[in-house]
Order: structure tokens, then sequence, then C-alpha cells
């Protein structure tokens, strides 16, 4: 068994505190080319590992509490811990990538892919300290657990919760992507595994009436946040596919105008395709009104953000609860075309969704009222079924 490196002024406590408080670390070689640095505090000390001309802080040491393996190390638990993140950069001269980082090449992906970059920017909210400050190559599936149950212990949702922690998620994809050093991508995936029932509180079911109210009320805020609404609550589309949209998308038609809505690039498909929606003549004129003096391929919305934020107020003025948001606009319209009788297949491919996930989330919808007319109309009438004795028996039918 190959022997660990021992260090006589860093190996304890009581030997680290003895050492002078300093801005420059102590260090020791543990391995050909990496060294596992200390510094002194004037509270609790820091490990970092030193290679290849980088320095990359991970851990405080275990001065003055017990340690737990992760925020919190010994000297062994340093120097294993220091060899991993080293040696996962073998052959890459680069920092390895710290979650901080991840989150902000995050959020220029989502920029440049015309995503919403306040998926970004409310996830580094809620991160701490501690975890901004970690390597993504040594995150680990209890320590992200943690963090998002502290989220739900300190008053959110869990399906905020949950919101969360699908943006960290994507961020962290994002960082294995384009390092090939991350292998730790189980620590999220089963870390920030979608909480028990945390899409229950999403899928808030508006009755007609109060949508027309909400789109009447949004134009009441101004203009073109009210046609942004109107939009979302006619075709049931995702805040991201509006912005995508430009002059060019509108089929308008006299009788029978369309949209081309473009895919959201959800989950592994990120490859954008536009499908047709049918759209009333009174948004197709709106919508003309809203395409002139822009370029046929100019995006046809300028960007707002944080769209919930803006739609409040019109929400508290009508009353309603601040479980009311736009994407509630969409799961009324998922809901309103199954209570219609149209299709579950159709309902997807309009909604840009699978039919898995709509009859998952809204199977208490799909069997109503037009499904019990077609089953309906299966039930046999046991009165007016014949005796007995006039029934043939299956033998002789046989022959």
């Amino acid at each position: 068994m190959a022997r660990r490196t021992r260090s006589a002024f860093l190996e304890n406590r009581t030997a680290r505190l003895k050492l002078a408080t300093r801005k420059k670390p102590y260090a020791v070689l543990i391995a050909p080319g990496i060294f596992l640095a200390y510094r002194r505090n004037a509270g609790p000390g820091t490990w970092s590992v030193k290679c290849n001309g980088w320095l990359k802080r991970f851990s405080i040491a275990d001065d003055h509490e017990d340690a737990n393996g992760e925020s919190v190390m010994t000297y062994w638990q340093a120097l294993d811990h220091a060899k991993t993140l080293a040696r996962a950069g073998e052959g890459n001269s680069e920092q390895p990538i710290s979650v901080a980082e991840t989150v902000d090449a995050y959020e220029t992906d989502l920029e440049t892919r015309g995503g919403r970059k306040y998926n970004a920017t409310q996830l580094r909210l809620h991160l701490t300290d501690t975890l901004q400050s970690k390597a993504v190559a040594l995150l680990t599936e209890r320590e992200l657990r943690d963090w998002r149950a502290g989220l739900v212990k300190k008053g959110l949702k869990p399906s905020s919760a949950d919101r969360i922690g699908r943006a960290l998620k994507a961020a962290l994809a994002l960082a294995a992507r384009n390092d090939k050093r991350v292998t730790n991508t189980a620590a999220w995936k089963n870390g920030l595994k979608k909480l028990p029932d945390s899409e229950v509180a999403r899928n808030v079911i508006l009755p007609d009436h109060t949508v027309t109210a909400l789109v009447s009320g949004s134009y009441d805020e101004d203009r073109d946040f009210g046609l942004l609404i109107d939009v979302l609550a006619e075709t049931g589309a995702r805040e991201s596919q509006l912005f995508k949209l430009t002059p060019h998308d509108l089929q308008d038609h006299l009788t029978a105008p369309r949209l081309m809505m473009p895919t959201s690039r959800k989950g592994k498909n990120r490859k954008v395709e536009y499908r047709p929606l049918p759209i009333s003549p009174r948004l197709a004129k709106a919508l003309r009104q809203q395409a002139k003096g822009r370029a046929a391929h100019a995006p046809l919305f300028d960007k707002m953000w944080n769209l919930a934020t803006l739609f409040s107020p019109v929400v508290e003025r009508l009353q309603l609860g601040p479980e009311v948001t736009p994407y509630g606009l969409r799961h009324s319209s998922i809901v309103r075309q199954l209570l219609k009788g149209v299709p579950t297949r159709v309902v997807a491919a309009h909604h840009d969704t699978s039919v898995a996930m709509i009859e998952r989330n809204y199977s208490r919808f799909i069997i109503g009222d037009p499904s019990e007319a077609l089953t309906r109309a299966t039930l046999l009438d046991f009165g007016a079924m014949p005796s007995s004795a006039e029934v043939v028996p299956l033998a002789r039918l046989a022959s």
C-alpha cells in the first residue's frame, strides 16, 4: 500500500494553530507537481490545491470544528481531495471550473441561444458562498441534495426549489459537456432528482372568464405587454417561444390565420422547428399592427425580463392568488383543449410537449366529459338482453 505524505506542521489542528497568520499559504508536496496548501487565517484556515500554476481553494480546515468530509476537512481528507482535483486536470493546465463560473457560463449560453437569462440570475441568488466556490468536479450528491432541502427549509415551495434545482442541473450539465474532466454527473442527476409532487402547485388551471380578465387587465398595463399575454393565453406557448417569433411567422389568412411557432429546444432536441398554430382573426389583426415597421426576420416582441413580476399587479387587481403566473395560461390552454375533446396527441403537438407529459400531468382532465361520452356509447343494455333460454351455445355457433 502506497504511503501518504505526512506533514508535521499541517496534519493536526494543534500544529496548524501554532503557525503564523499570513496571506501566503503553507504548502506541502503530496505528489509530483501537486501541492496541498493551507492558509492560516484569524479564524479557521482553508485548504487549497496548487497545480500547473493555478491555486484552487476547496474546503475549510477542521481547526475549530469537526470535519464532515465536504465543507470541513481534516488534513488527510484534504490530501485525497487535492489529488483528485489536480489529477482530474492532468494534461490540461486550466484551473477546474467552479460552480460560480459554471453559472456565469450558463447565463452566457442562455443569452446566445435566446433563452431566459432569468434562469441563471435567479439561481445565483440561492447559491451559498461555499457552493459557489466549490469545483464542479468535486460536487457530491449529498451536498446538492442538502442545498435544495435548505431552500425548502427557508420557506420556498417545493415546486420553486425544484425549478431552481433544475436550473443548476442545466448549468452543471453544460460544464460537463464543455470539460471532459467533469465526470461526477451522477452527483446532480441523483442529488437533484425531482421532488415528489413538486409540479402540483404550479399546475394552476384558470376558468375561461379569468383568462379573459387577465388578458384584458394586461392590456390596461401596457399594450405590448398585453399583446404578449394575449398570445400566451391563446396559443398556450412558452414565453421563450414567443421571443423567437418574427413578423415572417405570421401567416395572415383572412379566415384561418396561423402562427408558425418555433419549438423551445427543451430536452435533448436542440434543433428549432416550426409548427403552425391556429389563432383568431382578432389576434392576427393585433399582431399585424405589431409587425408594422419591423423587418421580416426581426423579433416580433421586444425582450421583457421577469414576466411574472410584470404580471403580478394584474393578478393582485383581480384578487387572485400569488400562485397565478403567466405559465398558468399554458396549463389552462392544455386543459381547455382536453376538455373540448381534442386528441391528446394533437394537444401535445400544439403545446410543444409529449403525450407522456400530458398524460402524467393532466390525466384527470383527459377522463372528463368527452371521454365519458365515448365510453358511455359502449355500455351494454342488460335490460334488453335475451333470456338465458334464447342464448345460442358457442359450440353451435362455431359449427
